[in-house]
Formats: structure tokens, sequence, C-alpha cells
């Protein structure tokens, strides 16, 4: 799929699925990224934490890839550059808060002067072959989202990236409707738009009102507060730090991403009056009523910081009397995680106060009339939904052609849709799929590491030593251990009866594989009979010399 005398679309993540985003435009033998980005894994993918988009089809063709531009600093936008852009060997293009992140990253991966990173001021444009890009300040939960402003010969694209209408930003610009509507006046062929929030009535409202809410809860606590936001959310850390000089706290940054983050603003001209966090010791010293820390793990995560302060196992402590206010929404399939954590908070004797006692969060996306709104500023002839799982997409959709918007297309990730001429049309579709970090190994998803993994953690595993003499018979029993195996207090006489299985079903007369085969299925029979599961059983050939 070599783009011809035409614009082409193709989502390789983002589409179908909230988070892991990346996108591709292609005109006349060239493609260019916006973002690239991960998400993070659940339960069924055991021991792994993320989960990166497979580039096989834009690897394939790196020679016709420009560049990679990104629209602001979330995980699920640039999360995963240091792990693949190497590959791609393509340059960055970023605005400088955006970049400092990036840059952060790949210093980590030891990739800092292998990957060419370029800061863009904010505001500024870049030519990449048939395109060119223009950065658009747009209202985010991050200093410096944007949106693209991408000009082809077959018609401009408008690309929000994450998005909301915010009057009156804490960090950052308010979406300027001069900008947005000159933008429409030029024409706009396609608005490639987020849909995270389409089901949402009401507008997102402004990060200046979770001020009150929080400032309320923090001056009535009695104890250590500690709030929990979303670590990217500059503009909460500023609020967050705002409270705590009004009511006369201390700030204790606690967590490693929440460190970067206010390094990066600082360095980049953000979140210059925010207090001098104190350390961990000191919190501990100070009396309660004078101590506010902010902390990661608002969404379940055991190792971050929140997770191991409920657990008891790290330097801060809280107790009868203190304050866990979530100052983030919760994401779907994090809720047993969030409330495994809500409930040791809860055995402490900690309030918890959430977005449902208090208005303490505001969302990034935009509700549907932020999404009508911006239909009117630049008129699209066609919406393209992207960032948003199916039902999200299909929903955008009807809301846009409800609202004027001449043409919609619903697409999913290897989906390459040509925009122009004579679009919007699926023309073809491009192998998609996941990868996932496995320690510091990246594997497909759907490969055997992963697929064992998830068989061993249902089912257990057993292993079969069979040992083997010269003469190509047993030279003694099978050796069988099983792990994670119900049987627990029959586990010798399980084991008694799968030996009996397996030398039963060992024959010298066969091949080794054949060999292999039949003891496997025999021990596993066994097994299954014993408890109904069906584990993965290994068998090793051992020979055996006199």
């Amino acid at each position: 799929m070599i783009p011809g005398e035409e614009l082409l679309f193709c989502a390789l993540g983002g589409s179908g699925e909230i988070g892991m985003n990346v996108n591709l435009y292609g005109c006349r033998g060239q493609w260019m990224m916006a973002d690239l980005g991960l998400t993070f894994a659940g339960s069924d993918y055991p021991g792994i934490e993320l989960i990166l988009p497979d580039l096989e089809f834009i690897e394939n063709q790196q020679e016709r890839l420009v560049g990679i531009v990104l629209t602001h600093g979330h995980e699920d936008h640039i999360g995963a550059l240091p792990y693949l852009a190497d590959e791609l060997k393509v340059p960055l293009y970023a605005t400088p808060f955006t970049a400092g992140l990036i840059a952060g990253k790949l210093e980590e991966e030891g990739l800092t002067g292998r990957v060419k990173l370029n800061v863009i001021e904010r505001g500024g444009s870049i030519d990449l072959g048939p395109f060119k890009v223009s950065f658009v300040a747009l209202s985010h939960s991050i200093p410096e989202g944007n949106g693209l402003l991408i000009e082809t010969p077959f018609g401009n694209v408008f690309h929000t990236g994450d998005w909301k209408i915010d009057e009156t930003p804490v960090i950052g610009e308010a979406p300027s409707t001069e900008v947005l509507t000159r933008i429409g006046d030029e024409g706009v062929l396609a608005l490639v738009c987020d849909s995270t929030n389409v089901f949402q009535d009401q507008p997102s409202g402004s990060e200046e009102s979770v001020h009150a809410g929080l400032l309320a809860q923090v001056a009535k606590a009695k104890g250590r507060v500690l709030v929990t936001t979303f670590a990217s959310n500059a503009a909460r850390l500023q609020t967050i730090g705002r409270v705590g000089i009004e009511t006369n706290r201390r700030v204790c940054i606690a967590g490693r991403s929440l460190d970067r983050i206010l390094r990066v603003a600082q360095t980049t001209g953000y979140l210059r009056d925010f207090p001098a966090p104190i350390s961990f010791d000191e919190a501990m010293r100070l009396p309660r009523r004078e101590v506010l820390i902010i902390a990661t793990g608002g969404q379940g995560e055991p190792r971050a910081a929140l997770g191991r302060i409920a657990a008891g196992t790290h330097e801060l402590k809280l107790s009868e009397g203190d304050t866990v206010i979530f100052s983030s929404r919760i994401i779907p399939g994090n809720e047993v995680a969030i409330g495994r954590i809500m409930n040791q908070l809860s055995e402490l004797g900690v309030q918890i106060v959430t977005e449902r006692q208090a208005h303490v969060h505001v969302s990034g996306h935009p509700g549907r009339p932020e999404l009508i709104q911006m239909y009117k500023w630049v008129r699209p002839e066609i919406v393209v939904p992207v960032h948003g799982e199916q039902r999200h997409l299909a929903e955008h959709a009807r809301l846009a052609l409800a609202n004027g918007v001449p043409k919609t297309i619903v697409q999913k990730n290897g989906d390459v849709i040509r925009l122009a001429p004579g679009g919007p049309k699926k023309i073809d579709e491009v192998r998609v799929g996941q990868l996932v970090l496995d320690g510091d190994v990246i594997l497909p998803a759907d490969g055997s590491t992963v697929t064992e993994r998830r068989r061993m953690g249902y089912g257990g595993l057993i292993t079969v030593a069979v040992p083997v003499g010269s003469d190509g018979r047993l030279a003694g029993k099978p050796l069988i251990r099983p792990f994670g195996v119900p049987v627990e207090e029959d586990r010798e006489d399980f084991i008694s009866d799968a030996t009996d299985a397996a030398t039963k079903a060992f024959s010298p007369d066969i091949t080794e594989d054949k060999q292999r085969e039949n003891v496997r299925l025999a021990v596993r029979r066994c097994a299954t009979l014993w408890t109904g599961k069906k584990p993965l059983v290994e068998v090793m050939l051992l020979q055996v010399t006199s």
C-alpha cells in the first residue's frame, strides 16, 4: 500500500480502543505519523505492564515515512517512542514541554542522539514532504496540547489529538475561536477527532472549577491529606500546589513520574510558583495538619506510591483521621484494582473522597457540546472519529451527521481510508496488532510466551522428566512436579497416579516426539480427572547412561 495521487488515513492504534494512538497520513508516495503511544496491560496479560502497537506495516516501508509528529505528552500518545522509534529511523517533532518528556524517555533507554528530536516552537509549522503541519494550541489536561493542521495537495486535515474547551485553563491556552474559525474559513476536508467523551451530554468543565472543590476538602481535613491524580496532569498539580499554600500545608511529592513532570514543566516555563516540595522524612515529622501529599497510583497500580502507602510498605504513612482524595476518573478495567486499594485505606481508618462525593476532577476530553462547537468552528466536509472504542466512534459519527457534517466514516485499526479524491472510502486493510513489553523484551501479544503464561495462570504447570536408557526403554520412574495445580493435600497421591499414567503411556517403539506427546496427554488427562483443569504439561526425555 503505497500512497498515490491521493490523501490516505490509516490508524495503527487508537481506533476501536482507548489508548495506544498511532495515526498515519499518506500522500504522493510518502507517509507521516501522528503520535506513537502505548496502553497499559490488564489482568489478561500476566506479568506484563505495557502494550505497544505492532508497526509492521510502516516498518516495511520506513523509507517512505517522513517523520513522527507528537500532539502532546500523554503516554498513550508518546509512550511507545523509546521502544519503537529507533527502528523507524525518522525524526520526531514536538513542542517544548512534550519534547522535554520525550528527551527524558530517550535518555533512559540510551537513545539520546540516535533518535533525532526536533523542538518546534508553540504555534510553529514544519514541512514534511507533501505535508505542511502546523501546531494549533488546544486545551487539555497537560501543557501544550496541540491539534495538527495538516495541509496537503488534496485538502486540509485538522487532527485534534486530545482536547477540550476550557475558557479558563490553569495552564496553557484556551482554544482560540479566531484561529479555529480561520482554519475553517480556509477549508477543512477532514476533522480527525477525539471521541472519548462522546456519550457525555455536558461539557467537560474547566480545570479552574476543580480548585474550589479541592480547597474545601483539604481545608476541612483534620489529618494528613493525600491527593492522587494522573502524573501528567500538570494543571492539576498547579491547582493542588495552590491549595497547599492556601491551607498552610507543605507539599510532598510521591512518585517518580510526578517528579519528572514537575521537573520538565518548570524547565519549560510552567509551574514556576509551585511550592518547594518537602522530603518524606520531613512530611512524617511535621504535624499531620500541615502535610499535603501528591501521589501517583490513583488507578490502583500496586507498585505506585499510593499502592505502597496503602499496603504500609512506603516511607510515607497514613492512619486513622487522614484523607485520600482521588482527583481522577476511574479508567474502565481498573475498578477492581482501585477498589482493593480503597479497602486497604479504609482498614487504616482513612477517609476517601472521589469525584462522586465532591467536585475534585474534570475530564480532559470533549463532551457532546464541545464536539458540536468544533464542527461549527472548522466546518469539515468529513469527520473521522478516532480515540475511542467502536461504540464511541459510531456514536461520534452519528453526532456529526446530526449536526450538519456532510460525511463521516467509522474506521478501525488497519483500515486504509481514502479521504480524497472521492472520499471517504475504505480501500484496503493492513495488518495491525499488539506487542507486549515483557521485562526488557518486546514480544507479540498473541505469541507463545503470553499464551503459555495465560495457560499456566489458568491451569498451572506440570513438569515430567522421563529417564530413558540406552536401549530406548524406561530407566526408572518418571519424575513429576506440579506447580499451581490445585491438588493441595492430595499432592502425593496425585503425583503417584500421574506417574503411573506417564509410565503406561511411554513406548520405546515410537519416535521421541510421539513419546513426549503420548506422555503429555496422559498426564494432562490424569490432571483433568483430579482437578477439572487442563494444566500446561512439559515433558523432558532424559538420556540415562550406565
